[in-house]
């Protein structure tokens, strides 16, 4: 008989201070001397659960030790507090700098952001640049934007922008209510998913994507819809890129993508011009659930580009 060796991974859960009293709850999986450290920042209205398909597929180079893997949830998201600071994309940026600083204070580092957790990424890249190039050596844009979300009328973020101010603090007032009306339909229901899907997902997403997705976003609070959305509106950092150019980027895009279709990925590539872009065909904005493989096989260049670069200095 053939023994099965079993691979012990160290994995922690921490929680990160920020400097206006938010509670960021993380993950920390892989041994403190792997070679680089890969942090990922997930969208809104999810949770780090959202990376949990690209995260299997990097487990065993986690247990291997060739990477060290955090994942933490936004404040306002998952298990994370919301703190005292108004709502912006530029504080989501200060906080993933807190993640850094705290988590990872020294050694390579890979960044991964979906959807709002890229714009979290360029929000550091311009607050923080001296990180770039120096300890950030590598970044994954995932179904995400640099600004301009809500000029088109006939876009996701064009119909959400017509939401005034008034209109948000009443269903704010009113969370509670809509939050016992919101469990009437719950993610399990043919018409949740029915929406979910619609939205979110391209021609190939299974049923089980849609569910697990539909849970992700059904566990956020509908606080967390309504205090992000004018935050994702203002977000622009067009003009504040110049950090991501110092570092390889691969950016990804599905052909479906409602919430952040093609054009701002195209955006993307032509100020960052050696950035890699990847188009996937069928897929929506989920696109770290529907093509994880695609996300991996980047993060995986990013990698052996940041070690290699570390090798041979």
């Amino acid at each position: 008989m053939t023994a099965t060796l079993t691979r012990t991974v160290c994995k922690r859960t921490v929680a990160v201070a920020t400097p206006d009293g938010a509670q960021l709850h993380a993950t920390v999986e892989g041994s403190e001397t792997a070679p680089v450290t890969v942090v990922l920042a997930h969208g809104w209205t999810l949770s780090q659960a959202a990376w949990d398909d690209v995260s299997t597929l990097l487990a065993d180079r986690v247990a291997d030790g060739e990477l060290r893997l955090v994942r933490y949830d936004q404040r306002g998201h998952g298990r994370s507090t919301w703190g005292d600071t108004e709502i912006t994309i530029d504080q989501l940026g200060s906080d993933l700098a807190e993640v850094i600083d705290q988590l990872v204070p020294a050694g390579p580092i890979v960044l991964g952001g979906h959807s709002m957790g890229g714009m979290t990424i360029m929000c550091l890249a311009a607050a923080r640049p001296e990180l770039f190039g120096d300890r950030v050596l590598g970044v994954a844009l995932v179904s995400t934007s640099a600004g301009d979300l809500t000029s088109d009328p006939k876009s996701a973020g064009g119909r959400m922008a017509k939401v005034r101010p008034g209109m948000l603090a009443a269903l704010l007032a009113g969370a509670r209510v809509l939050e016992r009306l919101r469990n009437l339909v719950p993610p399990t229901s043919p018409r949740h998913q029915k929406m979910v899907r619609g939205l979110l997902y391209g021609a190939d997403a299974t049923d089980e994507m849609v569910l697990e997705g539909a849970k992700i976003m059904h566990a956020s609070t509908l606080r967390s819809f309504i205090e992000f959305m004018p935050a994702l509106g203002d977000h622009d950092k067009r003009e504040e890129l110049s950090a991501l150019a110092s570092v390889p980027v691969e950016v990804f895009v599905g052909d479906n993508d409602k919430l952040t279709p093609k054009r701002h990925a195209l955006h993307l590539v032509e100020v960052l011009p050696h950035a890699r872009l990847h188009q996937s065909e069928r897929t929506g904005h989920m696109l770290t659930q529907e093509r994880p493989q695609l996300v991996v096989d980047g993060l995986l260049r990013l990698i052996g580009e940041a070690t290699a670069g570390r090798r041979t200095s």
